[in-house]
């Protein structure tokens, strides 16, 4: 991971700082034509990378008012169980791919942390967590449920791509984000995450107090170009 060295004032000396290496996912950024003033995280799936989604950014169609910026992490490169042990791109292992997904939950939590920590820089860049967004398709979708709901401070928001709630028996919700708006999309013929898991994670959000919609589009595990639109003006409704 790229690692960025922040100076930070010693309180105990007005003449010495600490020198703090802090390390970040390799990310795409997309800068909108003004200054940023709200931030997009957009997560990846398993064995895709930051450009998997980086042409559906100009598909949004967003005006050229919106200061948004795009952030399009990679995840790690890692074994895979499922996969046969392969070596690829994921946020977590998988182990079994029986109906509810058996999987590294440590390694899931890791990912949230890193997550995280993309939060936290955009705070510090000046962007409030209000305007921080939270995207996430297939493993990236489960990373960005927990990363979203977990967060200490209020975000402005978390849509699920064709994906599933891995750690809903296991989470603590921070209740600063009780009433983060949330979307869950899903393909109704997806093969790999079948829709009964995405709409299992649907309601097990509302069965926590969450507030969330839910929509299915009549196509396999992807993106497609009536999603899009609605994701847009979603995008839209909360940012501009």
């Amino acid at each position: 991971m790229p690692l960025l060295l922040v100076l930070r004032p010693d309180y105990g000396s007005k003449t010495q700082q600490e020198i703090v290496a802090v390390s970040y996912l390799p990310t795409i950024e997309i800068e909108p034509k003004t200054k940023a003033d709200a931030s997009v995280i957009w997560l990846h799936g398993l064995g895709a990378s930051g450009h998997d989604f980086e042409p559906i950014v100009p598909e949004l169609n967003l005006p050229d008012t919106a200061a948004i910026r795009f952030i399009l992490p990679h995840a790690p490169s890692i074994p895979v169980t499922v996969n046969g042990g392969y070596v690829m791109p994921a946020w977590y292992d998988i182990l079994e791919m029986n109906i509810d997904r058996t999987i590294d939950e440590a390694q899931l939590l890791q990912s949230a942390a890193e997550v995280h920590k993309l939060i936290q820089r955009e705070r510090e860049r000046g962007i409030p967590s209000e305007r921080i967004i939270i995207v996430g398709f297939s493993q990236g979708g489960a990373v960005g449920y927990h990363a979203a709901l977990t967060y200490p401070e209020k975000l402005g928001g978390l849509l699920g791509l064709s994906t599933y709630f891995a750690t809903a028996q296991t989470i603590a919700p921070n209740p600063v984000n009780k009433s983060i708006p949330i979307k869950v999309y899903h393909g109704a013929l997806d093969p790999v995450v079948p829709e009964t898991l995405g709409r299992k994670g649907y309601e097990d959000i509302l069965a926590m107090g969450f507030q969330a919609d839910y929509m299915t589009y009549p196509m396999e595990h992807q993106v497609c170009l009536e999603q899009i639109e609605d994701i847009s003006s979603w995008l839209q409704k909360r940012l501009l």
